[in-house]
């Protein structure tokens, strides 16, 4: 597949895309888990949406793009530079927080409403927070990850942690699982009640 055929991209996307090569942003969302992240959040109307990880603001962009009027988006990163430049993008829609936290102190130190849809693409919340995360999904919410194929990046002995975190997810009897071996290595789990 190529991503030339993807026609819906955001309107913003290719500004975004020129202020990676400019800054030399090297861990870009890949263009297939925007499009899957903009189809759940279309699923799902005035929704609670979070974002671990906002890195520049490519997967922010599909996910706005997925939005109703009534949903709002949390993105959370520890990057102050890249913060900054998501705000530019972003930061004057009302619909969306962009904050400037380590991810691992905002999961601990939150205490809002549950999240219809977590997209978690930084380590907290992915590979540590994992049940403090998994507590904040709604039922019926979405839980998304993605790097979860070996990636050319990953340094030696990430991939024993992503093989332990698809045993975790595996081993919970709350979630429906589905693993994708598309994009970078796609999970989505969604939350249900235990019968």
């Amino acid at each position: 597949m190529n991503d030339l055929h993807i026609l819906d991209k955001p309107k913003i996307y290719a500004e975004i895309e020129s202020k990676c090569t400019e800054i030399g942003f090297t861990m870009p969302s890949d263009v297939y888990i925007g499009t899957l992240l903009k189809t759940l959040i279309s699923s799902k109307p005035n929704a609670n949406l979070l974002e671990l990880g906002t890195g520049i603001g490519l997967s922010l962009s599909w996910m706005i793009d997925g939005m109703d009027d009534g949903s709002k988006l949390i993105s959370v990163d520890n990057d102050p530079k890249l913060i900054e430049i998501a705000k530019g993008f972003f930061g004057q829609n009302p619909q969306i927080e962009i904050i400037c936290a380590d991810g691992t102190e905002w999961i601990k130190n939150y205490n809002g409403d549950k999240f219809d849809l977590i997209f978690a693409d930084a380590w907290p919340g992915k590979y540590s927070e994992i049940d403090e995360i998994m507590e904040l999904v709604t039922i019926g919410g979405f839980y998304v990850i993605d790097d979860m194929t070996p990636q050319p990046n990953w340094p030696e002995g990430h991939q024993e942690k992503a093989l332990k975190l698809i045993e975790y997810l595996e081993s919970r009897e709350d979630v429906s699982l589905t693993k994708m071996n598309w994009s970078t290595g796609i999970i989505i789990a969604t939350k249900k009640l235990i019968k």
